[in-house]
């Protein structure tokens, strides 16, 4: 049932706004942002990353401050997106592993897997919850997501992002797929211009949808496009309730969490200030939205009393869980063959 949550009704549950902070720490003003009952987690950035100790300092801060056990999330996949670098291992882009697919399909998912795995456990071991992974988009025009996406073969994206997937299960992280329905076979870049995709339904449907349908009942976690699809709808597909409830809830039957992606970039403006795209995007169907500018957070919780929605059970069934300590972890074999071929694999790329 959908409820309201206002500043004097906080409680122990999770709102739906997942907020970005300036830095190494945690501010006075941030920690009552953490407090605000419309706050359900934080995204982390390079900006709020300088080692090891700082990031595990941080993450025990953020949820000491909040007085609840928030959802910490990071886009962490790898190549020219991964947050934090110096202490964790380099992660080559996703592409890597479907150029080794077409070569070997088997060293492709065993390196895949462990691609996953050992992204998760250097997260996990950090106290951050989830890496919005992996990218399911089709590796064909997109500036944007390009050596992001896995490959440009349907059937190479569904066998791979399963390995990887399972990988980030052993780990103990839920997986996020993204970004629903595709964004791979558009060029432009949804975080600088607004995004059209003028291809019908069915087109979308027969390739770039399949591995969200496929994969569904692996992914814990689905994240909007902020695409236009206008043969199928008039509104973008993170405002759309036809894309979120007639077509990944209704038609696909999914079960997971639904987040929007980051309401700040420039193609979520079509929606109007914050407080109205973070309406319109809890009203489509997201389960909970990105609000990662820290003035974007700012100007959001200082001129809306409430936010409509109750995030909690869907929040708190991504809590990333790893019961092994770093020591435990770093003296299993396994573990460390995982790390040094993934390690060994990025040099090879550089070179």
């Amino acid at each position: 049932m959908t409820t309201k949550t206002t500043a004097t009704d906080a409680g122990q549950t999770l709102g739906p706004l997942l907020i970005g902070l300036a830095g190494l720490e945690v501010t006075p003003e941030e920690s009552e942002w953490l407090k605000h009952p419309a706050v359900g987690g934080v995204v982390l950035f390079t900006r709020n990353y300088h080692d090891l100790k700082q990031l595990s300092a941080l993450t025990a801060a953020i949820n000491g401050k909040a007085g609840r056990d928030l959802l910490i999330c990071v886009d962490h996949e790898g190549g020219r997106v991964q947050r934090f670098r110096d202490g964790f291992t380099r992660l080559p882009p996703l592409a890597v592993l479907g150029k080794m697919y077409a070569g070997s399909k088997s060293r492709a998912l065993d390196f895949a897997y462990r691609h996953g795995r050992v992204m998760a456990t250097e997260l996990l071991l950090c106290g951050v919850d989830l890496s919005f992974a992996p990218v399911l988009d089709i590796g064909d025009r997109s500036v944007v997501i390009g050596d992001r996406a896995f490959a440009a073969d349907t059937a190479a994206i569904i066998e791979l992002s399963a390995a990887y997937i399972g990988g980030m299960h052993d780990a103990g992280m839920a997986a996020t797929g993204k970004h629903f329905p595709g964004h791979g076979s558009v060029e432009a870049d949804s975080h600088t211009d607004d995004v059209c995709d003028s291809r019908p339904f069915e087109e979308i449907e027969q390739l770039d949808l399949k591995p969200f349908a496929a994969l569904g009942g692996k992914l814990d976690a689905m994240m909007m496009a902020h695409v236009l699809y206008p043969a199928a709808d008039k509104l973008p597909a993170g405002y759309s309730p036809f894309w979120i409830k007639t077509i990944l809830r209704g038609k696909l039957a999914y079960k997971g969490t639904i987040f929007s992606d980051d309401l700040g970039m420039f193609a979520a403006k079509v929606a109007g200030n914050l407080a109205d795209r973070v309406r319109d995007s809890l009203l489509a169907g997201c389960d909970a939205v990105l609000v990662c500018d820290p003035d974007d957070v700012r100007q959001l919780l200082a001129n809306s009393d409430e936010i409509q929605t109750d995030a909690d059970t869907a929040l708190r069934r991504l809590k990333g869980r790893l019961t092994a300590t770093r020591d435990e972890v770093e003296r299993v074999g396994e573990w460390r063959q995982w790390k040094e071929s993934i390690k060994q694999l990025e040099l090879e790329q550089t070179k």
